[in-house]
């Protein structure tokens, strides 16, 4: 099984950036989390950051192409306004779990939608790092319940 992790606009900066919201931890460290985790439920995990929305749009594009069994995408402020975002999600025939390390429901206003939220399987969100390795288990589990109902 192949997972696909993408993270969105300033996840570069974790760890530099609004320690309140999003702790101290490193894109790289939560990436490696997820490797490790990956392995121990044996699966690839592939992650990818851009700040270009349309660079994020063509790795959707090639998520298509490759058959990914799973996205697991944190587009952080894009997930509230991103159209562009949302239709080449919408491309994609596999489980989609979108996630937030803060509770998006407890901050701003704006924060409060997601326009991802009407196509993708499910959403985790406050949870800090954590939410990462949740969405990945929720991911592995969507994948599993598809694959057993059409055996």
């Amino acid at each position: 099984m192949k997972i696909l992790m993408l993270h969105g606009i300033n996840h570069n900066m974790f760890g530099r950036r609004e320690a309140k919201q999003y702790g101290t931890v490193t894109l790289d460290e939560i990436n490696s989390s997820l490797q490790s985790l990956g392995r121990e439920l044996g699966v690839e995990v592939i992650d990818f950051q851009t700040n270009a929305e349309g660079a994020m749009c063509d790795r959707i594009h090639q998520a298509h192409g490759e058959g990914v069994d799973a996205v697991l995408i944190n587009a952080g402020a894009w997930t509230h306004y991103s159209y562009g975002i949302r239709d080449a999600l919408a491309i994609l025939a596999c489980p989609i779990v979108e996630l937030h390390m803060s509770n998006i429901h407890a901050r701003e206003a704006f924060r409060h939608h997601s326009v991802f939220s009407e196509i993708v399987t499910g959403q985790i969100c406050g949870f800090g790092e954590e939410s990462y390795l949740l969405a990945l288990r929720a991911a592995v589990g969507a994948i599993t319940r598809r694959n057993s109902a059409t055996s």
